[in-house]
């Protein structure tokens, strides 16, 4: 063979020997991107595809637009409590110890996703141990956080989260100018980390817990007051008027996110979930459909637990689907899980179950109950428990309500009074709270 046809050989050998290599890597590349969104204080009646008339919201509207928008989705009245829930698809009465931490003995979604070669990044709102190390410990390779190993104030009494905040990234702690926005230092963190995967082509995880919309309510970079007066970091709960200037911000940034998958051309493999730890503080009054909802963050009603939950992926969800099926904060991890093909380990024994089929529009069995356990300390005795379906909640304490008719729960409906459907309902909810009654961990304190 003549040098000339050897060397010809040889590159379309190695042309083949690179080919058969890029096929490889996009099969393995073909796993979706997810990013997990969760705000912070935003019920279900603040976003406008939920018939919310008092914001704006454009980009959630568009996601619902080009997804699916979920009636009923409910987390824990309270934030540490869904954080919990939402990252490790367990019920709090089995592993919930005490606010603002997460044992470190769980095992969360960022666990699975780097154990199966993702990517993984939390940028946002941590409030889940104050050791620099836990964000690392609960699974994610990289974090730009708030309230790691910071309080929420500093010496002065200012919140650190907004303007000049103080956050933590990758365990180096610093603090930003008065120019600087927090929720902005971390989004544009959040972003940075998904160009750089996908430049490198490497399926990621970001759990992005968001700072807004929690109080205190002030000014953000959009608003007319914006460095002219941020004063109202120095009470608890602000000014609530700005709250409608956050979900606008929230809005936007939604809205930079999508446009970021676009830009890089991995919007279509990548599913982007979006929901509220709580429902909207209690300030707020919004108004949904001519009526007027007062936020209930703490409580067990509806307005303390219904959030809103949108869901986005364009090549498997047919873009302006409603669904009416119950989802709880437990079905997340199953859910991401099975969408990025990630065998959840028997050992786990988790409480939720994926709706990815109710995503493909398959046919599938669906959930008849959700159930809650709330205790903002962990105690016991402190605890409020239900479990509900779309129309009824039964709380241990023998109340049952028909909630659309009831929805701030003041008339409890007697249960020697009940129909036979409503028994029938009763009935498998009670066996529900008597199951779950027996899993509160003993040592547990």
């Amino acid at each position: 063979m003549k040098k000339g046809n050897i060397i010809s050989s040889i590159a379309v050998a190695t042309l083949l020997l690179f080919t058969q290599f890029r096929q490889t890597s996009a099969e393995v590349d073909e796993r979706p991107n997810i990013i997990l969104i969760m705000v912070d204080d935003l019920g279900y009646e603040t976003v406008q595809a939920n018939g919310g008339t008092s914001y704006l919201t454009p980009n959630l509207d568009q996601m619902a637009e080009e997804g699916m928008r979920f009636e009923h989705c409910y987390a824990q009245p309270l934030c540490t409590p869904s954080r919990v829930q939402i990252m490790t698809g367990i019920y709090n009465v089995r592993n919930y110890i005490k606010f603002g931490l997460l044992d470190t003995s769980q095992t969360t979604f960022g666990h699975l996703f780097q154990e199966a070669g993702y990517q993984t990044c939390i940028v946002g709102k941590w409030q889940l141990g104050k050791d620099p190390m836990s964000p690392r410990w609960a699974g994610f390779q990289e974090h730009c956080l708030w309230q790691v190993r910071t309080g929420r104030v500093d010496s002065t009494g200012r919140d650190t989260r907004f303007s000049e905040p103080i956050l933590e990234t990758n365990g180096t702690l610093k603090t930003y100018g008065k120019e600087e926005f927090g929720p902005r230092v971390v989004a544009d963190y959040g972003m940075d980390f998904i160009e750089r995967a996908a430049k490198k082509g490497d399926p990621f995880l970001l759990y992005y817990p968001m700072i807004l919309t929690h109080c205190p309510f002030s000014p953000t970079p959009d608003s007319p007051e914006w460095a002219v007066d941020d004063t109202t970091v120095m009470k608890y709960k602000g000014q609530a008027h700005y709250f409608e200037d956050m979900v606008a911000y929230t809005d936007r940034i939604i809205g930079e996110i999508n446009a970021k998958l676009e830009e890089l051309g991995i919007a279509e493999n990548t599913l982007v979930i979006f929901t509220g730890d709580n429902g909207t503080d209690v300030p707020v009054v919004s108004e949904m459909r001519g009526q007027q909802v007062a936020g209930a963050k703490g409580e067990s009603t509806d307005a303390g637990t219904r959030v809103p939950l949108l869901v986005k992926w364009p090549t498997q969800i047919q873009g302006a689907q409603e669904n009416r099926d119950l989802v709880d904060f437990t079905d997340m991890l199953p859910t991401i899980c099975e969408a990025s093909g990630i065998a959840i380990p028997d050992s786990l024994d988790l409480d939720g179950q994926s709706f990815l089929p109710l995503l493909k529009g398959e046919e599938t069995t669906t959930r008849s109950w959700i159930y809650s356990w709330y205790s903002r300390s962990g105690e016991l005795e402190k605890a409020r428990v239900f479990a509900r379906n779309q129309q009824y909640k039964l709380y241990d304490s023998g109340e049952f309500y028909e909630v659309p008719a009831d929805y701030l729960e003041e008339n409890p409906i007697p249960l020697d009074s009940l129909n036979a459907e409503q028994q029938e309902i009763a009935t498998e909810l009670k066996a529900v709270l008597d199951h779950y009654a027996a899993r509160r961990l003993a040592d547990i304190e």
